[in-house]
């Protein structure tokens, strides 16, 4: 009997959501004795890894055939098949094509199978039905992205910007939602320039909308990383306005200090960041935020980089998500003036010993309340301010709703005592006009 086909997601959530995607296509296809590793390009390290771990799985799996696919096979496709231990690079529109794992199965595919990115047009249509028994789905919107932020070399992994179609986001959700999912997380590259490619440019507040009013046994809707600066009016309403969307905001910052984010290419300045926290607080004060940052970006002085630091308070930022300064072949920051690398590590140090203060003082804020959560699996849950609680041996049911008392606080997480079962709240009024339209 010939061995499965195992995948390796390394990297973002999209990848993740790919990968349950090709892991169907290549059951389907019948292709079997292989190892897919799916890579991630966002940082040097990244592509070490991803090195790292077409070696082991050959190790663990001679017989295997190692295809190589995502973005760092997408930019660097050469430099994959150069690798003795790989027999196929797949790009990443053709790690989504049925015809392309049908060919694999055959071994009828070129060692290098990698496309122009840049002429795909439209998203693929490979949303999938679930996660198994996982609480939480990802759904993907977007793909691709039109900016070119100095440091990124994703757009050129991942193509300009391409959306979902409302109506196959929000029939996608409900089949999510009909085998069990509580919450759904949107995603993509950069969801916040949802539709500008569709018929009507829809906006991402739009799209929110139609799924919070045509899904009403969604429990609750989250949303991945959004750029501040593309936030339109209704999606500012639906966040600050709707309880079923998560009270969590994932920031795509990079950077505190004005020059920096100007030498970046970004879109914000460091005020409208902070104001914008502010406004959504204001409106909403349950509301946390996570955010990315960059440290040790070529040019940054010590009094730039002390605008970074400073940001997480005047922000009111509760998770940080920390990346050293990593020059990208092929990127316009690759060529800037670079930092020492012992003062880059240095400056991620300190940047992430900040945001565990953060998350830490957070945290301790919550012992003493009665939060309702999400069960996940191993003995946690996740509030929607995105606090995980361990909640101890007793079992319960992976997407069980209960009623927590938040008793203490472990490290980066809190602890929990279940008080009680909750039942999943329904929207009765949009329920009843879902089905006025035979729905």
């Amino acid at each position: 009997m010939s061995a499965a086909t195992d995948i390796i997601s390394l990297g973002c959530r999209l990848n993740a959501v790919e990968s349950a995607a090709m892991q169907r296509l290549a059951n389907d296809a019948g292709l079997a004795d292989a190892v897919v590793v799916n890579t991630c390009a966002v940082t040097n390290e990244a592509v070490r890894t991803a090195r790292q771990n077409i070696r082991r799985a050959k190790r663990a799996r001679p017989d295997a055939r190692i295809i190589v696919t995502g973005c760092a096979a997408q930019t660097a496709p050469d430099d994959f098949a150069a690798m003795d231990e790989v027999d196929a690079v797949i790009g990443n529109h053709e790690k989504l094509e049925p015809a392309e794992w049908r060919k694999l199965a055959l071994g009828k595919t070129p060692v290098i199978r990698v496309n122009d990115i840049m002429s795909v047009r439209e998203t693929a249509g490979h949303m999938i039905d679930g996660y198994g028994d996982r609480a939480r789905a990802f759904l993907q919107i977007q793909n691709g992205c039109n900016h070119r932020c100095t440091f990124c070399i994703i757009p050129f992994g991942r193509g300009n910007s391409r959306s979902v179609p409302i109506a196959a986001a929000v029939e996608q959700a409900r089949r999510l939602v009909d085998v069990g999912h509580r919450e759904i997380v949107l995603t993509g590259v950069d969801i916040t320039s949802y539709g500008d490619d569709l018929d009507g440019a829809p906006t991402l507040g739009r799209l929110v909308g139609a799924l919070l009013d045509e899904v009403p046994d969604l429990y609750r809707l989250r949303l991945s990383s959004v750029d501040g600066a593309e936030i339109d009016t209704e999606l500012f309403e639906r966040v600050t306005g709707d309880e079923r969307v998560a009270p969590y905001l994932h920031l795509s910052l990079q950077a505190g200090d004005n020059m920096i984010l100007k030498r970046m290419k970004r879109r914000h300045t460091r005020e409208q960041a902070i104001s914008l926290c502010a406004d959504i607080r204001k409106r909403r004060p349950d509301v946390t935020f996570g955010a990315d940052i960059i440290a040790g970006f070529p040019t940054e002085t010590e009094e730039m980089f002390d605008q970074s630091l400073a940001i997480v308070d005047e922000a009111g930022l509760q998770y940080l998500h920390v990346f050293p300064f990593s020059p990208r072949e092929g990127t316009p920051a690759a060529r800037m003036p670079q930092l020492p690398r012992d003062i880059v590590k240095d400056r991620a140090a300190r940047l992430r010993a900040k945001g565990e203060t953060a998350l830490y003082t957070f945290l301790d804020s919550l012992i003493g309340r009665q939060e309702d959560a999400i069960m996940e699996s191993g003995g946690r849950a996740r509030l929607g301010n995105f606090a995980s609680v361990n909640i101890g041996a007793r079992p319960h049911e992976i997407g069980d709703i209960i009623r927590l008392k938040l008793m203490g606080r472990d490290g980066g997480a809190l602890i929990g005592e279940r008080l009680q079962m909750m039942t999943p709240p329904k929207n009765k009024t949009h329920a009843s006009e879902s089905g006025a339209h035979g729905e």
